[in-house]
């Protein structure tokens, strides 16, 4: 096994972590695995690739992300999400991730994810013009539909804070996809994030509420 291929997945989830080790190693990756971004950070991978939860107690994975890269560590970071995570991930792919994962996983889009890591076949950057002209095509509600999304949103949430059904939600989604060519919920947010949309969150007792701007 070349040395570069080196996998290393870091999730407080036991089971998460033993999926992954199997998934991987089936298809002739070498895997390491880590309970927590504390334990990566203690010895930095060099090679490969990381596989790196956003979630974890004590210090979440941008927090890990941001410390990996302040050591000049550069291997490629894939970030792995929860459902509602994708704000978080916006901040993780500024900080430097080549992709994002969401819960639960498609084993396909995992193993591509990584090929493309591995390989150095990281997404292009899209211009700020670019992404502004691409976007510059949906309606005001397509628009509402894609702050939504770039905040992490579901579907269900973003129905409800628009006022409308959660199917007409999934066809403005599908229409923004493909108005603006993004394949996937990850080429959608560097889109959002190169055109300079911001998703803010802030919390009232308890409970989390996000707006929206543009830089």
């Amino acid at each position: 096994m070349p040395e570069n291929e080196w996998i290393h997945v870091v999730d407080d989830d036991a089971a998460v972590r033993d999926s992954l080790e199997v998934l991987l190693e089936t298809n002739g990756y070498s895997v390491r695995t880590y309970s927590s971004g504390l334990a990566l950070l203690k010895s930095p991978p060099q090679n490969g690739c990381v596989l790196l939860d956003v979630r974890m107690p004590d210090l979440d994975g941008v927090a890990v992300l941001e410390r990996l890269r302040a050591q000049g560590v550069s291997v490629p970071v894939i970030m792995i999400t929860g459902h509602g995570d994708v704000s978080l991930a916006v901040r993780a792919m500024k900080a430097g991730a080549v992709d994002f994962i969401e819960k639960p996983f498609d084993q396909n889009a995992i193993l591509e994810s990584i090929r493309s890591a591995l390989a150095s076949a990281a997404p292009a950057p899209v211009t700020r013009p670019e992404a502004v002209e691409r976007l510059g095509q949906l309606t005001p509600r397509e628009r509402e539909v894609l702050h939504g999304l770039i905040a992490g949103l579901p579907n269900k949430a973003i129905a409800l804070e628009l006022g409308i059904s959660p199917r007409t939600v999934e066809i403005h989604r599908a229409r923004v996809m493909e108005k603006t060519g993004a394949r996937n919920l990850p080429e959608l947010v560097r889109l959002g994030i190169a055109a300079g949309i911001e998703p803010v969150i802030s919390s009232a007792e308890g409970h989390s509420k996000r707006s929206f701007s543009e830089r």
